[in-house]
């Protein structure tokens, strides 16, 4: 099938890929995008206050607390006042940029999660007895769970899918498929909070702060709805896998390349008692966890009595997740041998904390573009002018959002980063939707779905050229074209779907997460 494939003259889709592709290449790292757009910031504000540009609207008024109608004009950042600010402001962006510390935090358990190989030994355990007729939703559902650990998936889970689906004697690049649909294009989607939901909520925060700064967004903001979604990524996987990938690439009678060992990704008996231990000192955790948030004077209850919206619980709950999985990563790496010594766990955190590095310099240079989009108005000022816009226009919240989704899908062929694309939109957006009457969680769901459903066909996901080299070995004909269109029917079936999904949420008006709605 694939030698096939790569004879054939290049479609025009592919050409078309080929070009973003090469287009992409050229683009600055994303540290460097966000240094221009500091810049840009700076020249921008200094002309738009010496030509008075200004907006009308009604904004909550910081010092008294209301809601009231301000004026707010364009501050320029390029004169005394705007240096000293620079200068003065720089550490305490970076430091209180709200997703920092919160990511950082989740990622001591999610980070000790993939180094002491539990996640890796479990997805083994899942696949291994899984049979054959569920070997496809399994290993979807798995490729978007599997986004708890940030790239495990891709590098455990997919090339597991292939000799998995080689074992039941299917082609593997059908295996990879469905891994690599759940692991990215099923990206924001899961039923557990990750390293997702607290970093983009951050961000959702500091754009937030334009509008109304009392306004918080938890982590779980949209709880409710990804949960759902997973189950709606499975499902639409599944379908696209058995009834559009699976045909075309037909049954395999070839042999992989020497690398791929099948007893490589077999679960070892060490390992097998260990995930048993592990599971159960997991369970009586969360028992642990349970009894103390059951009684009705419970501590981690709000005023209300609740344990969702504002509760200790749902606001402590990256710290809890974090000692969840720290606790169970250890057992693990002791019991496998991976960790001898309190050193060992010492040095698995400190390389969790290095895999954030990249992270880290790219959000002083983000705190820097954001803060200064607030200070300068520039942020609010668009806001308001786009929403007002938005409702002379009379166009519904149905088609609005159906348009953001795609705003974002598109814009995500040109710029992988979830973190990066949003903290660069929702400072206009988010604030633009507040004043339009709708919570920041809802444009930020809107934005996950848009984000994740074209991850999969982009050359820009960081992990695209990893998915083809993995195909190599078993088709060494494998390459951009193969995978796009390969992908292609999951993308497009997941933006049809997960919209239809976000419809059905709006005209029901169901709770996006504990205590969130889609309405101010």
């Amino acid at each position: 099938m694939g030698k096939e494939v790569a004879k054939e003259k290049p479609s025009l889709l592919n050409r078309w890929l080929n070009g973003i592709e090469r287009v992409g290449n050229k683009l600055p790292h994303p540290i460097s995008i966000f240094a221009i757009l500091v810049l840009i910031v700076i020249l921008v504000s200094a002309l738009c206050e010496m030509i008075g540009v200004s907006a009308t609207g009604e904004l909550v008024n910081r010092s008294k607390g209301v809601v009231e109608e301000q004026t707010v004009t364009a501050v320029s950042l390029l004169n005394g006042e705007g240096f000293v600010y620079m200068i003065t402001h720089a550490i305490s962006n970076f430091t209180g940029f709200a997703p920092l510390g919160v990511v950082l935090v989740a990622m001591f358990g999610i980070g000790l999660l993939e180094d002491s190989g539990l996640i890796g030994g479990t997805l083994k355990c899942a696949v291994e007895v899984t049979p054959a007729k569920l070997i496809t939703p399994v290993v979807v559902f798995l490729g978007v769970m599997s986004n708890l650990a940030d790239a495990v998936g891709y590098i455990v889970l997919i090339p597991i899918a292939a000799l998995m689906f080689m074992a039941y004697g299917r082609h593997p690049l059908v295996g990879m498929a469905a891994a690599f649909a759940g692991v990215s294009g099923g990206f924001s989607a899961n039923l557990l909070i990750g390293t997702l939901d607290p970093l983009l909520c951050g961000i959702t925060n500091e754009a937030v702060k334009m509008v109304d700064p009392t306004y918080v967004v938890e982590p779980t903001g949209n709880w409710y709805f990804m949960m759902v979604s997973t189950f709606l990524i499975t499902i639409l996987g599944t379908i696209i896998t058995e009834k559009v990938v699976a045909p075309r690439f037909g049954n395999y009678s070839g042999e992989s390349e020497d690398g791929f060992d099948m007893a490589e990704y077999k679960v070892t008996e060490k390992e097998r008692k260990a995930l048993k231990v592990s599971g159960l000192i997991l369970l009586v955790l969360l028992v642990a966890l349970i009894a103390f948030c059951l009684p009705a004077n419970s501590v981690m209850r709000a005023e209300d009595g609740t344990l969702l919206g504002n509760s200790p619980l749902m606001e402590g709950i990256i710290p809890v997740i974090t000692v969840l999985f720290f606790v169970p990563s250890v057992v693990y790496g002791f019991m496998t041998g991976k960790y001898t010594g309190e050193k060992d766990v010492c040095q698995a955190m400190g390389r969790a904390m290095g895999s954030m590095s990249s992270y880290i310099a790219l959000t002083f240079v983000a705190a820097q573009f954001i803060n200064y989009f607030g200070y300068t108005n520039l942020g609010t000022i668009l806001a308001l002018k786009g929403a007002d816009f938005f409702r002379n226009s009379g166009i519904g919240t149905i088609p609005m959002m159906i348009l953001f989704v795609l705003f974002a899908a598109f814009i995500n062929l040109f710029m992988g980063s979830a973190s990066a694309k949003w903290a660069l939109i929702a400072p206009v957006f988010v604030p633009m939707f507040m004043l339009l009457g709708y919570t920041p969680e809802f444009a930020q769901v809107a934005y996950r779905i848009g984000d994740s459903c074209t991850n999969v066909i982009t050359p820009m996901m960081s992990y695209f050229a990893m998915i083809i080299v993995f195909m190599k070995k078993y088709d060494k004909n494998a390459g951009i074209g193969t995978l796009v269109s390969t992908m292609l029917p999951y993308s497009v079936c997941f933006l049809i779907g997960w919209s239809i999904l976000l419809v059905i949420w709006i005209v029901l008006n169901l709770p996006l997460g504990p205590g969130v709605g889609m309405y101010l």
